[in-house]
């Protein structure tokens, strides 16, 4: 894609508010221009169309950026980074699948940003597993829902609880919330009481022996699955990947009594509207990964 160097972009110096309001000047697009444009981009390798589309989408990117503000990063970095996952959503959007660039879009955005958090905040182990990842972007919320944000060491039978309810182990709660509530803090502070027997936050990390061939293999893996997941979601629906998208797929799902309001159907319906929309993902998410050759032909 050509180069975007003309994008506004949020700096320090600028602050947030300017930024902002500076983006509010693009204007939105409509069903039939963005489907010009994203044809003319398609067909024509249009830098011109590219660009239009990336900037009316800057507020959904800025808007999406602002729900991780609890990470303690620089929001303007935040933003950039959701931004280059716009771009790279606008180079990969099919109009003729028959949804707006915004519900394609969101998915890349999330995925750029998550992505950033991840490398900066450079956890131990961290994204080795899904469940891990889930326990990273999830242990604050799960803290508030037992009343337990404002703890340091988290007490045994909150560990516990949270360790079941994440699907992680007691020892991924513990350590994830040290680091977690101490930023980057040097693995040389001490962790409990002092004198005889008290522990550095280094004794809690595993010999992984860094491998950085490893390293740079899980983040092409991360990469791969963004795609799919991507991919995959052009099987479902509108409605479907509303629903899929509320329940399973954002940082405060949605419950079912709450879906059930707003599309006018049955908290039975709603789940059963989810679990349907699920298999559907997963399956074209194994045809696509047999198709592209990333799975054998089983």
């Amino acid at each position: 894609m050509s180069n975007y160097s003309n994008l506004p972009a949020p700096s320090p110096e600028q602050g947030l508010n300017r930024y902002l309001q500076e983006i509010r000047k693009f204007p939105l697009l409509e069903p039939e221009e963005e489907y010009m444009l994203a044809k003319r981009w398609a067909d024509h390798q249009d830098s011109g169309a590219a660009h239009k589309m990336v900037t009316s989408h800057l507020r959904l990117a800025a808007k999406i950026a602002m729900g991780y503000r609890g990470y303690g990063l620089p929001q303007a970095e935040v933003i950039s980074e959701a931004n280059v996952g716009l771009m790279q959503a606008v180079k990969r959007f099919d109009p003729e699948r028959g949804f707006r660039l915004a519900t394609y879009a969101m998915w890349w955005i999330r995925a750029a940003i998550q992505e950033y958090i991840l490398r900066s905040w450079s956890l131990v182990k961290l994204g080795t597993t899904s469940a891990q990842k889930k326990l990273f972007f999830n242990l604050r919320k799960a803290k508030a829902r037992i009343g337990a944000l404002d703890e340091g060491d988290l007490r045994p039978e909150a560990v516990s609880r949270i360790a079941h309810d994440l699907n992680v182990t007691e020892q991924d709660v513990i350590s994830m919330n040290r680091r977690l509530s101490g930023g980057d803090a040097s693995l040389n502070v001490t962790i409990g009481a002092d004198g005889e027997g008290a522990m550095q936050w280094q004794d809690w990390l595993e010999d992984e022996s860094a491998d950085q061939a490893g390293d740079y293999e899980a983040e092409d893996e991360l990469a791969v699955r963004r795609a799919l997941l991507a991919e995959a979601m052009e099987v479902l629906n509108e409605r479907e990947r509303d629903i899929l998208t509320c329940r399973r797929l954002t940082e405060q799902p949605m419950t079912l009594e709450e879906l059930s309001g707003r599309f006018g159907v049955s908290r039975e319906r709603i789940r059963q509207i989810e679990v349907r929309a699920f298999e559907k993902l997963q399956q074209r998410m194994r045809e696509l990964a047999r198709d592209k050759g990333l799975l054998g032909g089983r």
